[in-house]
């Protein structure tokens, strides 16, 4: 057996091929980027690719390349069902709809008129958000109609930048707050020079109109849930809201402790994960009125600060006590179904 792996500077990939070095397993470095990767792979039973939200090059053909490789029967991770609703909180709306998971009310209108004469009759506040982005980026609080109606007529007009440059100060500003340090420091410096740079993907990423979303603000939760699943394996931890914000993500103030997660929440993670046959995962949760709901999800987080993790429950919620890499518990999964399939 021999895989391939993309490689990218702190990516997923790092971990992977230490992983492959380590265990003795056959892999070949490629490039999904260059023309000829279909005939790369022709000797390989595998390829992982992390790609991210940050890389345009990978949101115009990532999902396309992978589609064609499964036609091929080559096993790819992300695979087709564990990625194509990635950063694309309209698609996660309509998935976790049809199998009827308990998700935070959504709703996502494409028509001015019709969004303008729903909000009229809606209690608020509401959450606006935009399709994508992460670390709550795009994610505002809407207290009013007049405030509803404003993003409305935005969204069916000149549309909304797909990265927020402003907002992205605001988390950074929040980090460094909470825990003063040079890298916080650096990362807000960085920030605060692409309002006159603009990153690669701003300068190619199209504008988002056309449509609007809305979620139901859920009040009375200062933290939120994140369910990670990878195969037989799943991790938690609990993200305390920002200071004087509704907003978890982003916020850097984390909690990893055994005691404090649901069992019955990590079994629903399990559930769904299983009913759309995903290879990795992570699950945002909150509560409403003592029934968790997903707020959303994606295949790929960061993974800096994996080692606070104390160990992982299995499938059967058994918890297994040691460290935990999230990257190596992808690859494992990912070459044991590959084993299986022969």
């Amino acid at each position: 057996m021999k895989i391939a792996i993309h490689q990218r500077k702190n990516s997923y990939s790092d971990k992977w091929i230490k992983y492959c070095q380590a265990n003795n397993i056959p892999y070949k470095i490629v490039s999904c980027y260059d023309n000829d990767i279909i005939n790369q792979l022709s000797d390989c039973e595998g390829l992982m690719w992390h790609w991210d939200l940050n890389d345009y090059k990978a949101a115009l053909f990532a999902k396309q390349l992978t589609i064609s490789l499964e036609k091929k029967n080559l096993k790819v991770f992300p695979s087709v069902n564990t990625s194509w609703h990635y950063d694309d909180k309209v698609g996660q709306k309509y998935l976790l709809e049809a199998i009827e998971a308990p998700i935070v009310p959504t709703h996502v209108f494409y028509s001015k008129e019709e969004a303008l004469e729903w909000v009229e009759s809606v209690k608020f506040p509401l959450v606006f958000k935009l399709r994508g982005g992460a670390s709550s980026i795009n994610v505002r609080l809407v207290k009013n109609f007049r405030q509803a109606k404003k993003l409305i007529r935005i969204a069916f007009d000149k549309g909304f930048a797909s990265k927020n440059r402003f907002e992205k100060i605001k988390s950074r500003i929040v980090n460094l707050a909470s825990s003063i340090n040079f890298e916080n420091f650096i990362a807000l410096i960085k920030s605060i020079l692409r309002i006159f740079i603009p990153t690669e993907i701003e300068k190619f990423s199209l504008r988002q109109k056309g449509y609007v979303y809305f979620q139901d603000f859920i009040p009375n939760n200062s933290y939120d849930t994140r369910i990670e699943v990878i195969g037989n394996h799943c991790t938690a931890v609990r993200r305390y809201n920002r200071k004087n914000d509704f907003r978890a993500s982003g916020s850097g103030d984390w909690s990893f402790e055994r005691k404090l997660f649901d069992h019955e929440m990590i079994k629903l993670a399990f559930e769904i994960a299983g009913k759309l046959n995903l290879q990795s995962v992570a699950f945002d949760f909150i509560v409403d009125k003592d029934q968790s709901k997903v707020v959303e999800m994606s295949y790929c987080w960061p993974t800096e600060g994996s080692e606070l993790y104390s160990g992982y429950w299995d499938r059967n919620l058994n918890w297994h006590e040691g460290n935990v890499t999230s990257e190596n518990f992808m690859i494992s999964d990912f070459i044991s179904k590959i084993a299986k399939s022969k």
